[in-house]
């Protein structure tokens, strides 16, 4: 496989404001429990069990598979998912074994959540449709996006990245918030931590979003959220592997996301992916949708 070379990298700059810019200061709060009236909304038998799934688009058009991370669900994307539908792509998600309406999906009695289970969902339902498709890995997804493209490149066209771990092993060494302490509490006070700041709202996000983010954790098995949580302590290096594929890559991310710009900077340069920086934290999809989905055209349509 060829080594692509390194993209153009674009991070805020001062003096521009572009039209996606300015509709995304146009968004206001809605019910982010309800997927957009024209989506289609499904189950998918996965090798760990049923998927809630969701559709927007019509099939004959290109695919687009966006997944969601730990404590997310299909519904992070009810505002990119129709973006992409208008420019011309199919946009499938689903919900991760063990998280919100997949929370049925898991391991066999006292087994762990491990890496294998949810690469394999994300192959199954990779295969199960046209291939290959553009794939987007949110946060802890990205990790599992990597593993799956390292396992079976056939299934990708494209690869966007969207606030993933940008360095392998334990990822939350360079967290703001967490930082070194991370090295001495276990999965399970991360993933406490993680879910506190979520449920008290330390993020900060307006009413309907939080309505979401709590209601998920009704129905999200607590020991998905731990196992995660321990796996991203262990992330693989595939660097290597990502620099060698020929296919494109995408790294976006907010200019406050958990990890430093940087270290995302440096990361992209590594695997040889393009990089964007939007003025929002660790969900662009929520919160700069339109810039998200323009970039992301941009990288299926070889313009990056």
């Amino acid at each position: 496989m060829s080594t692509r070379l390194h993209g153009r990298r674009s991070e805020p700059d001062a003096g521009h404001v572009d039209a996606a810019a300015v509709l995304d200061g146009t968004l206001t709060d809605l019910d982010w429990t309800v997927l957009p009236p024209e989506s289609r909304v499904f189950r998918f038998p996965a090798p760990s069990g049923e998927l809630a799934a969701m559709a927007v688009g019509e099939h004959a058009h290109p695919r687009v598979v966006l997944v969601p991370g730990a404590t997310g669900s299909k519904e992070d994307f009810v505002l990119l998912a129709p973006l992409l539908a208008d420019a011309g792509y199919l946009v499938e998600s689903f919900d991760l074994a063990g998280q919100y309406e997949s929370a049925s999906a898991g391991p066999g009695a006292g087994e762990p959540f491990r890496y294998d289970l949810f690469v394999a969902d994300l192959i199954a339902f990779l295969s199960n449709g046209s291939s290959p498709a553009h794939v987007l890995g949110y946060s802890f997804a990205g990790i599992v996006a990597e593993i799956a493209l390292a396992e079976r490149p056939d299934l990708f066209a494209s690869l966007a990245l969207l606030g993933a771990p940008p360095q392998p092993g334990q990822v939350f060494r360079r967290v703001r918030w967490i930082g070194p302490l991370s090295w001495l509490i276990p999965a399970h006070g991360i993933a406490s931590l993680l879910i506190w700041g979520l449920l008290s709202n330390r993020n900060h996000v307006p009413p309907g979003r939080l309505a979401l983010v709590r209601r998920r954790f009704d129905h999200t098995v607590r020991r998905s959220v731990d196992d995660i949580v321990g796996l991203m302590k262990r992330s693989p290096d595939l660097r290597g592997l990502l620099l060698r594929s020929p296919i494109p890559m995408l790294v976006a991310v907010g200019e406050h996301d958990l990890w430093p710009t940087a270290l995302h900077r440096d990361f992209a340069n590594r695997i040889g992916a393009d990089l964007r920086v939007y003025r929002t934290g660790h969900s662009p999809c929520e919160t700069t949708p339109h810039q998200l989905a323009r970039d992301m055209v941009a990288l299926y349509q070889g313009w990056l």
